[in-house]
Protein backbone atom coordinates (compact mmCIF):
# COMPACT_ATOMS: atom_id res chain seq x y z
CA UNK A 1 0.00 0.00 0.00
CA UNK A 2 1.33 3.55 -0.63
CA UNK A 3 1.43 5.57 1.68
CA UNK A 4 -0.65 9.23 1.73
CA UNK A 5 2.31 11.98 2.08
CA UNK A 6 0.93 14.48 4.18
CA UNK A 7 3.39 17.28 4.06
CA UNK A 8 2.71 17.76 0.52
CA UNK A 9 -0.60 18.97 1.38
CA UNK A 10 0.34 20.89 4.16
CA UNK A 11 4.24 21.46 5.06
CA UNK A 12 3.56 22.96 8.47
CA UNK A 13 1.57 20.57 10.22
CA UNK A 14 3.80 19.47 13.61
CA UNK A 15 1.01 16.25 14.53
CA UNK A 16 -1.28 14.45 12.95
CA UNK A 17 -3.01 11.39 13.58
CA UNK A 18 -2.88 7.61 10.92
CA UNK A 19 -3.85 4.36 11.04
CA UNK A 20 -1.08 1.48 11.58
CA UNK A 21 -0.58 -0.38 8.09
CA UNK A 22 1.72 -2.59 8.95
CA UNK A 23 4.79 -3.56 11.83
CA UNK A 24 8.13 -5.40 10.72
CA UNK A 25 11.63 -5.34 10.76
CA UNK A 26 13.90 -4.75 7.86
CA UNK A 27 16.80 -6.67 7.27
CA UNK A 28 19.26 -4.82 9.84
CA UNK A 29 16.69 -5.73 12.51
CA UNK A 30 15.24 -2.10 12.56
CA UNK A 31 11.63 -1.81 13.93
CA UNK A 32 9.37 0.20 11.85
CA UNK A 33 6.01 1.07 11.35
CA UNK A 34 4.10 1.78 8.11
CA UNK A 35 0.82 4.13 8.52
CA UNK A 36 -1.56 4.85 5.96
CA UNK A 37 -0.62 8.65 5.85
CA UNK A 38 1.97 10.73 7.26
CA UNK A 39 3.64 13.95 7.90
CA UNK A 40 6.81 12.80 7.93
CA UNK A 41 9.15 13.69 5.29
CA UNK A 42 11.37 10.66 4.04
CA UNK A 43 15.03 11.02 2.97
CA UNK A 44 15.30 12.38 -0.28
CA UNK A 45 16.08 14.90 -2.85
CA UNK A 46 19.28 16.37 -1.14
CA UNK A 47 16.81 16.94 1.84
CA UNK A 48 16.87 14.64 5.33
CA UNK A 49 14.03 12.73 6.94
CA UNK A 50 12.16 13.98 9.58
CA UNK A 51 12.23 13.34 13.17
CA UNK A 52 9.97 12.90 15.87
CA UNK A 53 7.46 10.44 17.71
CA UNK A 54 4.41 8.40 17.14
CA UNK A 55 2.42 7.71 20.16
CA UNK A 56 5.69 9.39 22.20
CA UNK A 57 7.77 6.28 20.29
CA UNK A 58 10.77 8.37 19.03
CA UNK A 59 11.24 8.02 15.28
CA UNK A 60 15.04 8.45 14.30
CA UNK A 61 14.88 7.69 10.39
CA UNK A 62 11.92 8.02 7.56
CA UNK A 63 12.68 5.87 4.18
CA UNK A 64 10.29 5.65 1.14
CA UNK A 65 10.66 1.53 -0.15
CA UNK A 66 8.49 1.05 -3.19
CA UNK A 67 5.50 3.44 -1.90
CA UNK A 68 5.56 2.97 1.47
CA UNK A 69 7.20 5.27 4.36
CA UNK A 70 9.01 3.59 6.98
CA UNK A 71 9.14 5.29 10.07
CA UNK A 72 12.06 3.48 12.11
CA UNK A 73 11.47 3.39 15.70
CA UNK A 74 13.69 3.45 19.04
CA UNK A 75 11.33 0.56 20.53
CA UNK A 76 8.27 -1.55 19.30
CA UNK A 77 5.27 0.16 18.72
CA UNK A 78 2.20 -0.46 21.16
CA UNK A 79 -0.29 -0.92 18.06
CA UNK A 80 -3.66 1.11 18.25
CA UNK A 81 -6.25 1.56 15.34
CA UNK A 82 -5.03 4.79 15.39
CA UNK A 83 -2.27 7.03 16.70
CA UNK A 84 -1.01 10.65 17.17
CA UNK A 85 2.94 11.31 15.27
CA UNK A 86 4.59 14.60 15.91
CA UNK A 87 6.81 16.10 13.87
CA UNK A 88 10.24 17.92 14.98
CA UNK A 89 9.33 21.41 13.86
CA UNK A 90 12.60 22.71 14.05
CA UNK A 91 14.52 20.51 12.40
CA UNK A 92 11.53 20.60 9.39
CA UNK A 93 11.52 24.09 9.54
CA UNK A 94 15.49 24.34 8.96
CA UNK A 95 15.12 22.25 6.39
CA UNK A 96 13.17 24.00 4.94
CA UNK A 97 14.62 27.15 5.17
CA UNK A 98 18.02 25.34 3.74
CA UNK A 99 16.20 23.78 0.99
CA UNK A 100 14.67 27.18 -0.89
CA UNK A 101 17.75 28.83 0.24
CA UNK A 102 19.69 26.89 -2.08
CA UNK A 103 16.90 26.77 -5.15
CA UNK A 104 18.00 30.65 -4.78
CA UNK A 105 21.26 30.58 -4.66
CA UNK A 106 22.02 27.60 -7.47
CA UNK A 107 19.50 30.07 -9.66
CA UNK A 108 22.08 32.66 -9.25
CA UNK A 109 25.11 31.29 -9.84
CA UNK A 110 23.65 29.76 -12.87
CA UNK A 111 21.28 33.09 -14.18
CA UNK A 112 23.82 35.68 -13.43
CA UNK A 113 27.66 33.73 -13.60
CA UNK A 114 26.90 30.74 -16.33
CA UNK A 115 27.72 28.31 -13.06
CA UNK A 116 24.96 25.39 -13.08
CA UNK A 117 24.27 23.58 -9.92
CA UNK A 118 25.82 19.70 -10.17
CA UNK A 119 24.57 18.11 -6.65
CA UNK A 120 23.54 19.46 -3.21
CA UNK A 121 23.71 18.45 0.38
CA UNK A 122 21.87 19.53 3.32
CA UNK A 123 24.36 19.00 6.14
CA UNK A 124 23.47 19.16 9.60
CA UNK A 125 25.58 22.07 10.66
CA UNK A 126 26.25 23.50 6.84
CA UNK A 127 24.99 23.34 3.18
CA UNK A 128 26.74 23.33 0.20
CA UNK A 129 26.35 22.73 -3.95
CA UNK A 130 28.86 21.46 -5.75
CA UNK A 131 28.64 24.00 -9.36
CA UNK A 132 29.95 23.37 -12.37
CA UNK A 133 32.91 25.86 -12.61
CA UNK A 134 36.42 26.40 -12.87
CA UNK A 135 36.63 29.22 -10.46
CA UNK A 136 34.47 31.42 -8.33
CA UNK A 137 35.80 34.84 -7.19
CA UNK A 138 35.48 35.84 -3.47
CA UNK A 139 33.76 38.82 -5.40
CA UNK A 140 31.85 36.96 -7.27
CA UNK A 141 30.57 34.80 -4.13
CA UNK A 142 29.69 37.84 -2.53
CA UNK A 143 28.01 39.81 -5.35
CA UNK A 144 25.34 36.39 -5.24
CA UNK A 145 25.29 36.54 -1.68
CA UNK A 146 23.87 39.72 -1.76
CA UNK A 147 21.36 39.53 -4.61
CA UNK A 148 19.97 36.22 -2.83
CA UNK A 149 19.26 38.53 0.43
CA UNK A 150 17.90 40.59 -1.77
CA UNK A 151 15.03 38.28 -3.08
CA UNK A 152 14.59 37.33 0.13
CA UNK A 153 13.74 40.67 1.73
CA UNK A 154 11.39 40.89 -1.40
CA UNK A 155 9.71 38.15 -0.22
CA UNK A 156 8.68 35.79 -3.36
CA UNK A 157 6.10 33.52 -3.00
CA UNK A 158 7.80 29.87 -3.39
CA UNK A 159 4.71 27.62 -4.82
CA UNK A 160 4.46 23.74 -6.04
CA UNK A 161 2.70 22.59 -8.64
CA UNK A 162 1.82 19.09 -9.78
CA UNK A 163 2.48 18.27 -13.43
CA UNK A 164 1.99 15.64 -16.16
CA UNK A 165 5.29 14.84 -18.51
CA UNK A 166 3.17 16.84 -21.26
CA UNK A 167 2.86 19.42 -19.43
CA UNK A 168 6.84 19.87 -18.77
CA UNK A 169 7.23 21.84 -21.87
CA UNK A 170 5.23 24.34 -20.79
CA UNK A 171 7.74 25.60 -18.28
CA UNK A 172 11.64 26.38 -18.11
CA UNK A 173 13.61 24.39 -15.76
CA UNK A 174 16.58 24.28 -14.87
CA UNK A 175 17.46 20.62 -15.30
CA UNK A 176 15.02 17.90 -16.62
CA UNK A 177 13.43 15.98 -13.95
CA UNK A 178 14.27 12.40 -13.12
CA UNK A 179 10.61 10.59 -12.93
CA UNK A 180 8.25 10.83 -15.78
CA UNK A 181 4.66 10.71 -13.49
CA UNK A 182 4.08 12.40 -10.10
CA UNK A 183 6.56 15.16 -11.07
CA UNK A 184 6.26 17.94 -8.76
CA UNK A 185 7.63 21.46 -9.47
CA UNK A 186 8.92 24.07 -6.85
CA UNK A 187 8.44 27.41 -8.36
CA UNK A 188 9.53 31.10 -7.30
CA UNK A 189 8.33 33.22 -10.05
CA UNK A 190 10.34 34.83 -12.43
CA UNK A 191 13.65 33.68 -10.29
CA UNK A 192 13.38 29.81 -10.44
CA UNK A 193 11.45 26.54 -11.66
CA UNK A 194 13.08 23.07 -10.38
CA UNK A 195 11.70 19.61 -10.25
CA UNK A 196 11.90 19.15 -6.66
CA UNK A 197 10.53 16.63 -3.92
CA UNK A 198 11.71 18.87 -0.77
CA UNK A 199 9.77 20.68 1.87
CA UNK A 200 9.81 24.52 1.45
CA UNK A 201 8.43 27.26 3.05
CA UNK A 202 5.67 29.61 1.12
CA UNK A 203 7.48 32.21 0.62
CA UNK A 204 11.29 33.58 0.62
CA UNK A 205 11.00 35.97 3.60
CA UNK A 206 10.76 33.32 5.55
CA UNK A 207 14.18 31.96 4.64
CA UNK A 208 15.41 34.86 6.43
CA UNK A 209 19.21 35.54 5.36
CA UNK A 210 21.36 33.46 3.43
CA UNK A 211 25.46 33.65 4.42
CA UNK A 212 28.24 31.92 1.86
CA UNK A 213 31.28 30.66 4.08
CA UNK A 214 33.95 29.59 2.15
CA UNK A 215 34.50 27.97 -1.59
CA UNK A 216 36.25 24.72 -2.02
CA UNK A 217 37.94 23.43 -5.35
CA UNK A 218 36.42 19.66 -6.21
CA UNK A 219 38.01 18.50 -9.19
CA UNK A 220 36.14 20.86 -12.27
CA UNK A 221 33.69 21.84 -10.08
CA UNK A 222 33.92 24.19 -6.78
CA UNK A 223 31.89 23.37 -3.72
CA UNK A 224 30.41 26.40 -1.68
CA UNK A 225 29.15 26.21 1.60
CA UNK A 226 26.59 28.04 2.97
CA UNK A 227 23.82 28.28 5.63
CA UNK A 228 20.79 30.30 6.01
CA UNK A 229 18.00 31.03 8.70
CA UNK A 230 18.34 30.30 11.70
CA UNK A 231 22.01 28.74 10.90
CA UNK A 232 23.29 31.72 9.96
CA UNK A 233 22.22 32.90 13.68
CA UNK A 234 24.41 30.29 14.83
CA UNK A 235 26.99 30.56 12.96
CA UNK A 236 27.38 34.18 13.92
CA UNK A 237 27.31 33.13 17.37
CA UNK A 238 30.08 30.79 17.24
CA UNK A 239 32.28 33.21 15.56
CA UNK A 240 31.71 35.39 18.04
CA UNK A 241 32.31 33.57 20.65
CA UNK A 242 36.09 32.60 18.90
CA UNK A 243 36.24 36.17 18.19
CA UNK A 244 35.97 36.99 21.92
CA UNK A 245 38.36 34.58 22.77
CA UNK A 246 40.99 36.00 20.52
CA UNK A 247 40.95 39.30 21.58
CA UNK A 248 41.39 37.94 24.86
CA UNK A 249 43.92 35.91 24.29
CA UNK A 250 45.77 38.18 21.91
CA UNK A 251 44.79 41.52 24.23
CA UNK A 252 43.90 42.68 20.97
CA UNK A 253 40.30 44.29 19.81
CA UNK A 254 38.32 42.74 16.86
CA UNK A 255 39.50 45.21 14.24
CA UNK A 256 43.37 44.72 14.94
CA UNK A 257 42.78 40.58 15.45
CA UNK A 258 44.55 40.10 11.78
CA UNK A 259 47.48 42.05 13.02
CA UNK A 260 47.72 40.61 15.99
CA UNK A 261 47.48 37.03 14.73
CA UNK A 262 50.35 37.66 12.03
CA UNK A 263 52.61 38.74 14.83
CA UNK A 264 52.36 36.07 16.99
CA UNK A 265 52.91 33.41 14.01
CA UNK A 266 55.79 35.34 13.04
CA UNK A 267 56.82 35.70 16.53
CA UNK A 268 56.79 31.51 16.30
CA UNK A 269 58.63 31.29 13.45
CA UNK A 270 61.51 33.22 14.75
CA UNK A 271 61.55 31.22 17.72
CA UNK A 272 61.32 27.67 15.94
CA UNK A 273 64.30 29.26 14.02
CA UNK A 274 66.25 30.32 17.03
CA UNK A 275 65.60 26.58 18.21
CA UNK A 276 66.60 24.84 15.31
CA UNK A 277 70.15 27.16 15.93
CA UNK A 278 70.27 25.79 18.90
CA UNK A 279 69.52 22.58 18.36
CA UNK A 280 72.44 22.78 15.90
CA UNK A 281 74.44 24.29 18.40
CA UNK A 282 74.06 21.17 20.63
CA UNK A 283 74.27 18.45 17.94
CA UNK A 284 77.59 20.27 16.73
CA UNK A 285 78.95 20.07 20.79
CA UNK A 286 77.70 16.56 21.32
CA UNK A 287 79.15 15.28 17.95
CA UNK A 288 82.58 16.53 18.84
CA UNK A 289 82.15 14.62 22.36
CA UNK A 290 81.86 11.37 20.46
CA UNK A 291 84.71 11.87 18.17
CA UNK A 292 86.95 12.75 21.46
CA UNK A 293 85.37 9.28 23.10
CA UNK A 294 86.09 7.16 19.85
CA UNK A 295 88.27 3.82 19.90
CA UNK A 296 90.64 3.35 16.83
CA UNK A 297 90.18 -0.33 15.76
CA UNK A 298 91.63 -0.98 11.97
CA UNK A 299 93.00 2.38 11.52
CA UNK A 300 89.44 3.50 11.80
CA UNK A 301 87.89 5.54 14.41
CA UNK A 302 84.59 3.76 15.81
CA UNK A 303 81.67 6.42 16.90
CA UNK A 304 79.28 4.46 19.11
CA UNK A 305 76.44 5.64 20.81
CA UNK A 306 73.21 4.43 22.39
CA UNK A 307 70.20 6.18 22.72
CA UNK A 308 66.50 5.99 24.16
CA UNK A 309 63.87 7.03 22.27
CA UNK A 310 65.81 9.32 19.99
CA UNK A 311 64.49 10.63 16.68
CA UNK A 312 65.47 9.39 13.67
CA UNK A 313 65.87 12.97 12.07
CA UNK A 314 68.27 13.95 15.45
CA UNK A 315 70.21 10.67 14.35
CA UNK A 316 70.35 11.17 11.17
CA UNK A 317 72.07 15.07 11.98
CA UNK A 318 74.32 13.32 14.05
CA UNK A 319 75.48 10.83 11.78
CA UNK A 320 76.25 13.45 9.14
CA UNK A 321 78.08 15.77 11.33
CA UNK A 322 80.63 13.70 12.55
CA UNK A 323 82.21 12.92 9.21
CA UNK A 324 82.38 16.23 8.53
CA UNK A 325 84.59 16.87 11.60
CA UNK A 326 86.87 14.52 11.22
CA UNK A 327 88.32 11.69 8.86
CA UNK A 328 88.76 7.88 9.20
CA UNK A 329 85.44 7.83 10.77
CA UNK A 330 82.84 4.94 10.96
CA UNK A 331 80.03 6.30 12.75
CA UNK A 332 77.45 3.88 14.99
CA UNK A 333 74.18 4.95 16.33
CA UNK A 334 71.42 2.88 17.98
CA UNK A 335 68.36 4.37 19.71
CA UNK A 336 66.16 1.83 21.74
CA UNK A 337 62.44 3.41 21.52
CA UNK A 338 59.27 1.13 23.47
CA UNK A 339 58.59 -1.56 20.79
CA UNK A 340 61.51 -0.93 18.13
CA UNK A 341 65.51 -0.85 17.80
CA UNK A 342 66.33 2.07 15.12
CA UNK A 343 69.83 2.45 13.85
CA UNK A 344 71.71 5.04 11.30
CA UNK A 345 75.25 4.42 10.25
CA UNK A 346 77.82 6.36 8.33
CA UNK A 347 81.39 6.74 7.32
CA UNK A 348 83.86 9.53 6.00
CA UNK A 349 84.82 9.87 2.55
CA UNK A 350 87.92 8.25 2.98
CA UNK A 351 86.67 4.83 5.06
CA UNK A 352 85.71 2.52 1.92
CA UNK A 353 83.44 0.04 3.32
CA UNK A 354 79.27 0.95 2.61
CA UNK A 355 77.44 1.65 5.31
CA UNK A 356 74.30 0.09 3.09
CA UNK A 357 75.59 -2.62 3.04
CA UNK A 358 76.42 -2.99 6.83
CA UNK A 359 72.81 -1.88 7.63
CA UNK A 360 71.62 -4.81 5.62
CA UNK A 361 73.90 -7.43 6.81
CA UNK A 362 72.76 -6.51 10.29
CA UNK A 363 69.01 -5.75 9.86
CA UNK A 364 68.08 -9.45 10.00
CA UNK A 365 69.33 -9.91 13.34
CA UNK A 366 65.78 -7.94 14.51
CA UNK A 367 63.77 -8.58 11.28
CA UNK A 368 64.26 -5.10 10.15
CA UNK A 369 64.15 -3.28 7.21
CA UNK A 370 66.43 -0.14 6.18
CA UNK A 371 68.85 1.09 3.51
CA UNK A 372 70.86 3.50 2.03
CA UNK A 373 73.98 4.36 0.31
CA UNK A 374 77.78 3.76 0.89
CA UNK A 375 78.10 7.19 2.86
CA UNK A 376 75.17 7.21 5.09
CA UNK A 377 72.22 4.29 6.11
CA UNK A 378 69.55 3.81 8.38
CA UNK A 379 66.74 1.15 9.09
CA UNK A 380 64.57 -0.78 11.98
CA UNK A 381 63.18 -3.19 13.72
CA UNK A 382 61.91 -5.05 16.53
CA UNK A 383 63.57 -5.28 19.65
CA UNK A 384 64.35 -9.02 19.77
CA UNK A 385 68.03 -7.59 21.31
CA UNK A 386 68.82 -5.38 23.31
CA UNK A 387 70.36 -2.24 22.16
CA UNK A 388 74.13 -3.40 23.76
CA UNK A 389 73.77 -6.76 21.94
CA UNK A 390 72.81 -5.13 18.44
CA UNK A 391 75.94 -2.77 18.37
CA UNK A 392 77.76 -5.08 19.20
CA UNK A 393 76.44 -6.99 16.42
CA UNK A 394 77.30 -3.73 14.21
CA UNK A 395 80.58 -3.64 15.79
CA UNK A 396 81.41 -7.01 14.89
CA UNK A 397 80.42 -6.01 11.07
CA UNK A 398 82.07 -3.36 10.88
CA UNK A 399 85.23 -5.42 11.63
CA UNK A 400 84.44 -8.64 8.57
CA UNK A 401 84.37 -5.13 6.05
CA UNK A 402 86.98 -4.31 4.24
Amino acid sequence: MTTKKLYYKDQYNRSFTANVVKVSKDEKERDYVVLDQTHFYPTGGGQPHDTGTLQDVRVYDVEEVDGEIRHFIEKPLIVHNELVGKIDWNRRFDHMQQHAGQHILSAILEDDHGYPTVSFHLGKTICSIDIKAHDLSDEEARQVEEKANQLILENHPIETKWVTDEELSNFTLRKAVSVTDNIRLVIIPTIDYNGCGGTHPQSTGEISSIKVLHLEKQKKNIRVYFVCGNRVLNQLHEKHHVIQGLTSQLSAPQEKLVEATEQVLQQNKNQEKRIDQLKTQLLKSEAKTLIDEAKWVHNRKIVKAIFQNRSMKEMQQLAKLIPMKTSQVVVLLVSENDTKLQLVCSRSDDVVISMNKLVKQVLPVIDGKGGGNDSVAQGGGDRSLSAEQFMEELGNAVNKLK
